[in-house]
């Protein structure tokens, strides 16, 4: 099967989840309501499809994030969350809610977006002049650590157990009740963090032969590095301070698609867009269908599928070493 019938399936699977978004839930709608005087179908007008849209755009940006990524650190275990943007983002709107404005979208959207935008620059100071990964992973990671600690702080301190049950329900991640105007206010920065993603391509494939390599082939690895870190930092804060902390999108999907698509950077960023949206539309169906009166936070159930991949790979990464 060659590249453009793989992308053919996978743009089909893509969109056979969206439909399938549309119609899980405890009230089931099938497709016979949906041109009809059913009232089912305002379920999926007013709740459902700003959902699903939200689900297609941000596992894609995740999907798309984790590959370029992956791509630029040479690092097959790196994700969104290596950066610490999405522990800033999440420490930005766990304050809005902290300080009781986290019931204005604007505010909360905000604040997310200022976390985000202070973990930049933070990555900045840290790494300075340096376009080195392995600097750029150790301050994300030192990011990461920081934005986990002020986030429990404020929870910590929080002045009383509403404001800490909404922060907790927060940080977990979920879709549940987001509207058109949650969608509003992050599609159009998740659709320039990944027009700017795409554009990485040639440059990730002259990384792969190395650094050296890549400068000869006319590479700025500073702008490239400034360029990713911006890009993912607008589309995983956009992402974050709609629907809390998903992780383990960015990590997952590369894997799964490198065996069809290839080891090449830049022919695994749109199969991995495509797949990251894919993902996360099934995963929300499912949480949707899970028994009970509530929901299983989308964030939650990420984790429980991630966890036991990274581990996975840490193993086989690990054997591979041992072998050679």
């Amino acid at each position: 099967m060659n590249r453009s019938a793989k992308l053919a399936l996978l743009t089909a699977l893509t969109i056979l989840l969206f439909g399938a978004s549309l119609m899980a839930g405890k009230v089931w709608v099938p497709l016979s309501a949906w041109f009809s005087a059913d009232p089912r179908w305002w379920i999926i007008l007013e709740l459902r499809l700003p959902r699903a849209i939200l689900g297609l755009a941000i596992g894609g940006m995740l999907g798309l994030s984790g590959a370029v990524l992956q791509g630029y650190m040479r690092n097959p275990l790196a994700d969104p969350g290596v950066l610490g943007i999405s522990s800033g983002a999440a420490f930005g709107a766990v304050a809005a809610i902290f300080f009781g404005v986290g019931g204005s979208l604007p505010a909360l959207f905000g604040s997310a977006m200022a976390g985000a935008g202070a973990a930049i620059l933070l990555l900045g100071l840290f790494v300075g002049r340096s376009a080195s990964a392995v600097s750029l992973i150790l301050a994300g990671t030192i990011l990461a650590s920081l934005g986990g600690a002020l986030t429990a702080f404020l929870i910590s301190i929080s002045p009383n157990p509403f404001a800490t049950s909404e922060i907790v329900t927060w940080i977990m991640g979920a879709l549940t009740d987001r509207g058109y105007a949650e969608a509003a206010w992050a599609l159009p920065c998740i659709a320039l963090s990944a027009a700017l993603l795409l554009t990485t391509g040639r440059a990730l494939d002259a990384l792969a032969l190395g650094e050296e390599s890549a400068k000869s082939l006319g590479v700025h690895m500073g702008r490239l590095q400034v360029l990713i870190v911006c890009a993912v930092g607008l589309g995983v804060g956009a992402g974050v301070a709609v629907t809390g902390v998903v992780g383990f999108v960015g990590l997952i999907v590369p894997h799964l698609l490198r065996p069809w698509f290839g080891e090449r950077p830049s022919a695994l960023l749109l199969p991995s867009t495509l797949g990251g949206a894919a993902l996360l539309l099934a995963a929300d169906s499912l949480v949707r269908l899970a028994p009970g009166a509530n929901e299983v936070k989308l964030g939650v159930a990420m984790a429980m599928i991630g966890a036991p991949f990274f581990f996975w790979l840490l193993l086989r990464h690990k054997g591979r070493i041992l072998w050679n």
